[in-house]
């Protein structure tokens, strides 16, 4: 009895000790803090139970949260921000680690202090916590402890031109081990330090908190990689399976005060550089994981005479996404195009869909569009949330006098007018609609897409719209490009998202309107752009070689007739202007024309150097000289970019033939239209579970199975060159399927 009486008390002073109804402040350093250096923050308090702990946490920029010693949360925190004005915060339902009694947790953040793309900083950087616990709050406040954490510096940028870093959101990491804390220590000696130093909400300049919208990162353990070799520079290069993003580790051996450099491969882009880490050694062994990630194919550790690497290991990390769907067929190119336009993908996804991992991160919209797309047949619905959470960015760094721009949250504010045509119609909002169903994300950008479409465009009463040349008068990559021509077509296609977006949201009004619009513009386009001499469209006053986009978005747009379709089919077969990125309407025009076999050849004609180079993912431009920089004619370009995936949509939307006709593929169309290919397997997600379908060309048949997948229908459209379906005993061009498993015959 005397026994419980004691522990009684314990817990209950226990409880009273952890209570506090102070709200939790934004704390920081006495010491000041420059773009690219941390800070360490410290906390002991007390807990009567581990359990029923919830978390809330913010940071400017990055935090590792330690929980008794124990790293639980690995590169915590957004790159900021939801809007012009606010912050993102983390939430978790549980803490790992937590035990009744003495608790510490220790926060080391990272700070990102210059404007860059995607990314705006604020005045302070800093802490924000509010742990609830069944009894009260362990806060963020002036208790806490707090250091500048030396230890940790930011090498300097190493741009050949002298030019400081502007594009990447982030620093180099400098690490001088001899000056480290042990966080996995739970009585280091923190009487040193200071207490933190509160700041208030405005001269933080933090604004509101919103919750992350997206997944916290995934990891793995520590890996092998697969080979390694000493090259020429004497560096040891650890060969990675595939372009990732990777955070390096090393164990070794030291006098102390050794340097030892680690980077990527791809660290060099042209005239660019992305991220490095500089350790420092102390005496004895040892081990260091950088905390920053970079992507490339390969590790460098340059290590100098006298440290001994005893072993050399990296962690990969990503979006928290599954590889769901999947495409296979007969054709080796096509396999290998499909699976390297996937590995692309996911590298270019962490804070925000980015155009490349390495020279900038930014959210450019041209690529977002391209990659949102390619997300409905790849991931699960989690990648969604990386969609919306882009539409919000855009729409809610709106301008007031209505014009968006990308990359948002930063300096860049030069609006690249045919991109934000792409981002809210057909092929961006609409899309993303269509993948998820999530019309309270339409409903809210609603009013300032159509802000946007109709107040800073000028549709004209022809139905043309006035051409804007924005910030930056941008069509595409590359040359022979009819600017005036392109931008009708974008503009039709974001009047058609519109108008679906109008009569979701109950604007039949603005939705009669905008058609309204687009039958002018029709018969405006057809008569304005169409040159009967010269038998394709262009601008009147554009004298270069003549531009394949032009007719490809226009076909896209519902703007050619279909009389037209052989006289253009042969102007593909003749121009080649389009970069990687307008390479993907190229084809999926050809597709929508029906010249699948043509857009198969283009395709490989087209991207065969890059599916054939030995890299596991797809380039910025045409280009290929291989070596350490990818050195492209473009300058700077990339061997990792996001708007080159399209093939893999053009492979499961056209060729195998699976798209939604109902939001979340509830009702779907199957029409595989093989074209050169003699068979394909295509798996496709969905919330319902996956559409798996097997097609075979079989003498003059082609025999299909088909799961349907619980609470969706099937609408299986008689594939070009066929003239009938049948299945179970039905007969028709056309049959309607409910949930189950199907085998389907198409005869000629």
């Amino acid at each position: 009895m005397k026994l419980f009486n004691k522990l009684s008390i314990v817990a209950l002073l226990m409880t009273i000790f952890c209570a506090c109804s102070k709200e939790p402040q934004i704390i920081s350093t006495v010491e000041p803090v420059e773009d690219g250096q941390w800070q360490c923050f410290r906390k002991e308090f007390y807990l009567a139970s581990g359990a029923g702990v919830s978390l809330k946490i913010a940071a400017d920029t990055k935090y590792w949260l330690y929980v008794n010693g124990e790293l639980v949360v690995r590169e915590g925190g957004l790159k900021r921000g939801p809007n012009p004005t606010d912050s993102y915060c983390d939430s978790f339902e549980s803490v790992p680690n937590l035990k009744c009694g003495k608790n510490t947790v220790a926060v080391l953040v990272q700070y990102y202090g210059r404007n860059s793309f995607s990314h705006r900083p604020s005045a302070q950087p800093g802490l924000w916590f509010e742990m609830d616990c069944t009894f009260g709050k362990v806060v963020s406040d002036r208790s806490w402890k707090a250091i500048r954490y030396d230890a940790y510096w930011a090498p300097a940028d190493e741009n050949p031109k002298g030019q400081k870093q502007y594009r990447l959101a982030g620093a180099n990491v400098g690490y001088d081990a001899r000056k480290a804390v042990d966080f996995a220590a739970d009585d280091f000696d923190d009487s040193g330090w200071n207490n933190a130093v509160e700041v208030s909400r405005e001269s933080a300049e933090w604004g509101d908190f919103v919750l992350r919208p997206i997944p916290q990162w995934r990891w793995s353990e520590l890996l092998d990689y697969k080979s390694q070799i000493v090259n020429s520079e004497g560096a040891i290069e650890c060969i990675l399976p595939y372009n990732a993003q990777v955070t390096p580790y090393i164990r070794l051996k030291a006098n102390g005060g050794e340097k030892i450099v680690i980077c990527t491969d791809d660290y060099w882009i042209g005239e660019a550089r992305s991220f490095k880490t500089e350790y420092i050694a102390r005496s004895g062994e040892q081990e260091f994981e950088t905390p920053i990630w970079a992507n490339g194919h390969s590790v460098l550790y340059y290590v100098p005479q006298g440290v001994e690497v005893l072993e050399l290991k990296y962690r990969e990390s990503g979006y928290d996404s599954d590889f769901v769907g999947s495409f296979e067929c007969d054709s080796e190119f096509c396999n290998t195009m499909w699976q390297k336009a996937a590995r692309t993908l996911y590298v270019t996804m962490r804070d925000n869909y980015m155009d490349c991992p390495d020279r900038e991160r930014a959210q450019w919209w041209g690529d977002v569009v391209v990659e949102l797309g390619e997300a409905g047949y790849l991931f699960d619905s989690r990648a969604h949330l990386l969609t919306r959470k882009a539409i919000l960015e855009l729409m809610h760094w709106q301008q007031p006098n209505g014009v968006i721009a990308s990359p948002i949250l930063g300096w860049y504010k030069s609006e690249l007018p045919c991109q934000m045509l792409a981002s809210v119609g057909h092929y961006g909002f609409q899309t993303y609609y269509m993948l998820t169903g999530d019309n309270q994300t339409i409903a809210d950008v609603y009013p300032r897409v159509r802000k946007y479409l109709f107040e800073v465009w000028e549709p004209q009463n022809s139905g043309l719209v006035k051409v804007r040349r924005g910030g930056w008068y941008w069509g595409d990559w590359g040359k022979n490009i009819d600017k005036p021509a392109l931008q009708q077509c974008w503009y039709a296609l974001a009047l058609k998202g519109f108008v679906q977006m109008a009569k979701l949201t109950g604007h039949r009004s603005d939705a009669m309107m905008a058609e309204q619009l687009l039958d002018k513009l029709y018969y405006s386009f057809n008569s304005t752009y169409w040159n009967e001499e010269l038998q394709h469209y262009k601008s009147a006053n554009y004298k270069d070689v003549p531009d394949e986009r032009v007719q490809a978005m226009a076909v896209l747009a519902g703007l050619v007739p279909e009389d037209r379709y052989p006289t253009l089919r042969q102007f593909f077969a003749t121009y080649y202007n389009a970069s990687p990125y307008m390479e993907k309407y190229v084809l999926e025009a050809l597709c929508t024309m029906g010249y699948y076999e043509d857009a198969l050849i283009r395709m490989e004609k087209r991207f065969g150097e890059m599916v054939a180079a030995p890299y596991s993912t797809l380039w910025e431009g045409w280009e290929y000289t291989g070596g350490k920089g990818m050195k492209y004619k473009s300058g700077n370009g990339t061997y990792n970019h996001a708007w080159s995936g399209g093939g893999l949509t053009i492979l499961s939307q056209f060729i195998a033939g699976i798209e939604p006709i109902e939001p979340q593929f509830k009702l779907f169309k199957v029409c595989p239209n093989l074209a050169t290919l003699n068979r394909v397997k295509s798996v496709v997600p969905t919330v319902f579970g996956n559409i798996v379908m097997t097609v075979q060309k079989v003498d003059n048949a082609l025999n299909i199975t088909l799961t349907v997948p619980q609470g969706t229908v099937a609408k299986v459209v008689v594939p070009q060159g066929y003239n009938s379906l049948s299945c179970d005993g039905k007969n028709n061009t056309e049959l309607t399927l409910n949930a189950g498993e199907y085998c389907i015959t198409a005869t000629k």
